[in-house]
């Protein structure tokens, strides 16, 4: 029976400001997921974009003395340029300022069941940093939002709401039974608890005055501006041609899909409880999988301008490569918790693992090897995928890994130098015999580090066929 195909989705990025590594690490992790599905012979299709419409992006460009409009170009322009300087192999970039999704998600407001909107004054605080109003349940003991660090603004306001606190014991019984299936499995017990607490209603509207006139008008309602939430989160669809009648990719990617959405664990809500509610009323397909990453620290502190350590992704690029910046992104960050980044650890880890263990073992095995041929070895591409379908990363580089650091350590134990150095038929036969394993097993390394590295990953396979030997990592 055909597999379906797999629709899978980052998070769109907010373009007040440059790429930093965080959102580097986010792609190049969902393009790892986007790769191994087309490896296992799915029709995949890989989208990423950028949240255009956000009140943050206002006031940069206020700060800029730039228009709106221009701050949004110039910015947008950096993060679909991460596409190619991080070899993404994306199928579209979605800007939410496009036709195609103004049109798709007023489409999507109007399928919304009217029953499930309405209108009413509103006092609320309201964090622009999250773009999300908070309760006090929601700040620290000093009244501050924890992840920005300052206090929400009071807002008072006329919006439009959605009847979230219907869709509790729908979405509870979604998410216990893995209909919508949340990872990790800590992440899926952290909504669940949040849904057994009691769903409020939320905001899906702010006024045109608020907004700036800057987004997307709610139909019918010429003073108020969709929230960023509800366009944002549309991009899923109209980046599928939703607001088309008949639209082939959404048909076939949202409607005939494995729908996977990957974000960071700050927007879990969103994806996890909003989106699928509002998707619900609207009587429209429910994503089947939410990934939650956790953040990266820059030695123990957050990034921030004020101190100087935002790291970005063409600091890594330049350092270790496009491949040699991909593993450190990758393997900085754990499953379960946050990740540290700093440039001592990653050269060491770049030095261990890429220069000395892959790039040394790629590098001797082609030298030794000649005219040895190999029958090429059945690669069990299935080793890796129940971490990859749980979306652990860290546990499949760890499993690939174990097969270099077993190479290597069979490289020191047999010598095989040694053993091509000796005339006699004995010598030369277990020479052969060893070189033939070596050369299966760097093929089977570079089957399974294709979705990571996959310029590695080609290269390794061209050295195969020519045994022509190019340096993989040059040591830092």
């Amino acid at each position: 029976m055909a597999q379906k195909p797999f629709y899978i989705t980052t998070a769109i990025d907010y373009v007040n400001g440059d790429p930093h590594v965080g959102h580097a690490f986010e792609k190049v992790q969902a393009d790892c997921f986007a790769r191994f599905q087309r490896l296992m012979g799915r029709d995949v299709r890989f989208l990423t974009g950028s949240d255009e419409n956000s009140i943050k992006n206002v006031q940069a460009a206020e700060k800029a003395d730039m228009p709106t409009e221009a701050l949004v170009e110039q910015n947008a322009a950096a993060f679909e340029g991460l596409v190619g300087k991080l070899n993404l192999s994306t199928d579209d970039f979605i800007r939410t300022t496009q036709d195609r999704h103004f049109a798709g998600a007023t489409k999507f407001w109007q399928a919304i069941n009217p029953d499930d909107l309405y209108k009413k004054d509103y006092t609320g605080l309201y964090c622009d940093g999250c773009e999300e109003f908070k309760s006090s349940g929601d700040l620290d003991d000093e009244g501050n939002c924890p992840d920005h660090k300052k206090p929400p603004t009071e807002i008072h306001e006329e919006n439009w709401f959605f009847r979230l606190s219907r869709y509790g014991a729908m979405l509870e019984d979604l998410i216990e039974s893995d209909t919508l299936r949340v990872y990790p499995e800590f992440r899926k017990n952290e909504v669940l608890s949040f849904i057994r607490g009691g769903l409020e209603d939320f905001s899906v509207s702010r006024s045109v005055a608020r907004a700036k006139n800057w987004g997307v008008p709610v139909p019918g309602d010429e003073d108020q501006m969709m929230y960023v939430w509800v366009d944002a989160l549309a991009n899923y669809i109209t980046a599928l041609d939703y607001s088309e009648d008949q639209s082939a990719l959404y048909a076939k990617y949202w409607d005939g899909a494995e729908r996977t959405h990957v974000i960071g664990k700050g927007i879990l809500r969103f994806h996890a409880v909003y989106w699928p509610a509002m998707l619900l009323s609207a009587k429209l397909p429910i994503p089947h999988n939410v990934y939650a990453h956790e953040y990266f620290t820059v030695e123990g502190q957050k990034m921030s301008k004020s101190l100087g350590n935002v790291l970005a992704p063409v600091d890594l690029t330049q350092r270790y490569g496009v491949d040699g910046a991909r593993y450190i992104l990758l393997s900085a960050m754990p499953y379960t918790k946050d990740g540290d980044i700093s440039y001592d650890r990653a050269d060491a880890k770049y030095n261990a693992d890429l220069a000395n263990g892959l790039g040394n073992l790629a590098s001797r095995i082609i030298t030794l090897a000649g005219d040895v041929s190999y029958e090429e070895p059945n690669v069990d591409l299935g080793a890796l995928s129940s971490d990859m379908e749980a979306f652990n990363v860290p546990a499949a580089l760890e499993k690939i890994w174990k097969i270099v650091d077993r190479a290597n350590k069979l490289m020191e134990e047999k010598k095989p130098w040694t053993l091509k150095k000796k005339e006699d038929k004995l010598s030369q036969v277990e020479f052969t015999e060893l070189m033939e394993r070596f050369l299966q097993d760097l093929h089977m390394i570079a089957t399974y580090v294709a979705p990571f590295l996959p310029e590695t990953s080609e290269k390794i396979f061209a050295q195969l066929e020519t045994r022509e030997k190019k340096i993989l990592f040059e040591r830092i």
